[in-house]
């Protein structure tokens, strides 16, 4: 079992649910990530997403662009996320890590490295699975497969306009848990209808035998709450980005991990 499936699997076992902060990789400060990766796990985070900046970001609403802007700006890509995750790693072995990114930043470093570079490298520092965006679950068995004999998962996106047919191709590939896009459009974009969630879990749990998170428009302790209600995970992105975007260095990790407290007792309340 991966990492992440131990870590659901334990939560499902205590009847609790997941929590699931996003942060991009190097923002706001290039050196930061590892000591705010801490942070939010000891505040309470199951899991942590990583943003892997990109340059044309297609999933990304303006205030994540932004962060990942700012990253690039400062020289954070692909090699400089996994010594990150290395340096997670010296103090924490138990939190998951998942990348989430675009398909150019794995495949350029392929191509500089060699094939299956990435997957070897990634594995080594540490991390536990991968969301690449524009990678469509028909054309990455391979990737699936070559990731799982490294102990880590493919994760894919669905939304609102997934089909039946869409739901049974992401059931076959992916592992760990598949991230439910609440809303249509970019992330951060929108106003989250918490009763279409409630309707659309069902469906996918027809299809989809692992748990499912669910991510885009969850701002605060009563969305977190009331998403948790029918979701096996909460996903926290847009809102933790603007909370720590214009903080002094010094106040980065102690904003987010306040924040990520109010979301951690909202779910377990």
């Amino acid at each position: 079992m991966s990492r992440i499936d131990n870590t659901l699997s334990a939560l499902k076992a205590q009847n609790r649910k997941a929590l699931i902060p996003f942060v991009t990789a190097g923002f706001p400060y290039p050196a930061i990530t590892p000591e705010l990766m801490h942070g939010m796990a000891e505040a309470g985070a199951d899991i942590i997403e990583l943003g892997v900046p990109f340059s044309d970001p297609s999933a990304d609403g303006p205030v994540i662009q932004k962060a990942g802007d700012r990253a690039l700006a400062a020289g954070i890509g692909l090699p400089q996320v996994l010594a990150m995750v290395k340096k997670f790693r010296e103090r924490n072995s138990t939190t998951p890590v998942v990348l989430m990114g675009y398909a150019n930043p794995i495949e350029r470093y392929d191509q500089k490295n060699g094939v299956g570079a990435f997957v070897r490298d990634a594995s080594e520092a540490g991390v536990d699975g991968v969301l690449v965006v524009d990678y469509p679950p028909e054309e990455c068995e391979d990737f699936a497969r070559s990731l799982r004999e490294h102990n880590m998962d493919l994760i894919f996106l669905l939304a609102p306009t997934s089909t039946d047919e869409r739901m049974a191709q992401v059931a076959r590939v992916a592992s760990g848990y598949v991230y439910y896009v609440s809303l249509k459009g970019v992330t951060g974009a929108g106003t989250l209808d918490v009763s279409q969630v409630e309707a659309m879990l069902p469906r996918i749990r027809q299809h989809v035998s692992i748990p499912v998170g669910v991510g885009f428009g969850i701002r605060d302790a009563d969305t977190a709450r009331a998403i948790g209600r029918t979701a096996d995970a909460v996903v926290i992105g847009s809102k933790l980005i603007q909370l720590i975007e214009d903080e002094p260095y010094e106040k980065v990790v102690p904003v987010a991990a306040n924040f990520l407290r109010t979301i951690r007792n909202a779910l377990d309340a």
